[in-house]
């Protein structure tokens, strides 16, 4: 009966302790946020149908189904190096990174299937414009950087619709600017994956000809002959031309170029950008906005990124600090403002729904090239990236009075590079 009425008795609530949100949770959350309503909708043949678009106020006269294959293509070259790794199955669960992973790669083998299929709704508009070159790369991207879990296990008429896609694209003329290494980036691919016999030695060797002309040193590269201050060294220089060259090492291409050399040096020069943009985070998680293309937002930072998840980081660059810099900033754009609309699509803007920081050529779904800063995902749980304490930045420490490293110029053998 004592117990009875024990048990009658109100209790004093327990305080339960909220779990702290690890930033493998928080970075995971963010790439489930912006890939899900793609992903699932492209699996299904709706994404044409579905979803809510925006264009440029100033938006040129191209066909606007662009906006499909920019927003698929950009999106999986982010997320690939996450959909390349099975986490741990457990604990598993409907919220689990597990169950996120295994279901985003489910709908992004089927959407690479509708992509190239003529029968699909979701069939994209491969020979519509100009644009189609700067996309497919970011698809062929996406393959390069998954290969054995995005390429491999796609059915035989699949992998060759793509291949004959690709090559259509060789009627596009790339303008004399880092449009070269999309091209570049496709036909490295196709000599990797159908044979050195398939792809077009002289896109490739152009290419690398030219990145080589415009590198003007200390991790910059002029887009084209004359140098912006803007950040397509961060979108597309260091990132396609490692790619380029590793593919060429991996076709095994025999050609008068040593490509593991010109890839050692694309490697050191990535790394000196990556410190370079690891100091432009200030301390509140803000960098500076230049250059055209900013509604790219985190897609700035994809050297770093990239050099984190190859494992590639320089000696002054701790996991630490680079994991710590970049949730800030991910915290700092994505915690607070309109970055999504009601359909849960990115909105064009740089830091929430700015249309007025729109170039002639945006469409919200030339954003999804911020899903560039989420490689690091592609990293196990348990590697240093994630499991090391979160250390200050360079400018924190700067600007918090402690000590932090001095920055000098990176010497490159850009007097006596190869002469063509």
């Amino acid at each position: 009966m004592m117990v009875a009425v024990l048990m009658l008795m109100p209790v004093a609530a327990k305080k339960v302790k909220k779990a702290v949100q690890t930033d493998r949770e928080y970075w995971t959350e963010q790439a489930w946020k912006m890939a899900q309503p793609v992903l699932e909708n492209m699996a299904k043949g709706e994404l044409q149908k579905n979803m809510k678009t925006e264009f440029s106020p100033s938006f040129d006269n191209r066909n606007r189904k662009v906006v499909y294959m920019e927003t698929f293509g950009r999106l999986m070259a982010g997320i690939a190096p996450w959909l390349s790794l099975t986490p741990d199955p457990s604990p598993n669960g409907e919220g689990s990174e597990y169950s996120k992973v295994m279901k985003l790669r489910e709908w992004a083998l089927q959407a690479y299937k509708n992509a190239v299929d003529p029968e699909s709704p979701d069939y994209l508009v491969w020979g519509a414009a100009g644009q189609n070159l700067v996309d497919a790369a970011y698809i062929a991207e996406s393959f390069i950087r998954a290969y054995d879990a995005l390429w491999v296990p796609l059915d035989d008429v699949t992998k060759q619709r793509y291949i004959t896609e690709f090559k259509k694209l060789r009627s596009i003329e790339p303008p004399y600017t880092n449009w070269f290494l999309f091209s570049s980036t496709i036909e490295s691919f196709i000599a990797k994956a159908a044979g050195l016999r398939e792809y077009d030695d002289f896109r490739v060797m152009m290419t690398i000809r030219k990145v080589e002309e415009w590198y003007i040193g200390d991790g910059w590269y002029a887009d084209g002959p004359v140098f912006a201050f803007d950040y397509y060294s961060s979108y597309v220089f260091h990132a396609m031309y490692l790619e380029t060259l590793q593919n060429m090492i991996d076709a095994k291409a025999n050609t008068r170029l040593e490509y593991q050399k010109y890839y050692d040096r694309a490697l050191k020069r990535a790394q000196k950008f990556s410190i370079i943009l690891e100091r432009f985070i200030s301390p509140e998680g803000t960098f500076p906005v230049i250059g055209r293309s900013t509604p790219y937002r985190l897609a700035a930072m994809q050297p770093l990124a990239l050099m984190a998840w190859y494992q590639k980081l320089p000696s002054d660059l701790s996991n630490g600090q680079v994991r710590a810099a970049l949730t800030a900033v991910m915290h700092r754009m994505f915690d607070q403002q309109q970055n999504y609309n009601d359909g849960g699509y990115l909105t064009i803007g740089f830091c929430g729904h700015q249309p007025e920081t729109a170039d002639w050529y945006t469409n919200n779904g030339s954003l999804y090239m911020t899903s560039l800063a989420f490689m690091p995902l592609g990293l196990p749980a348990n590697h240093p990236f994630w499991t090391d304490k979160a250390e200050p930045w360079t400018q924190v420490k700067a600007w918090g009075g402690q000590p932090f490293p001095k920055d000098h110029r990176w010497a490159d053998d850009i007097q006596t590079r190869d002469r063509w």
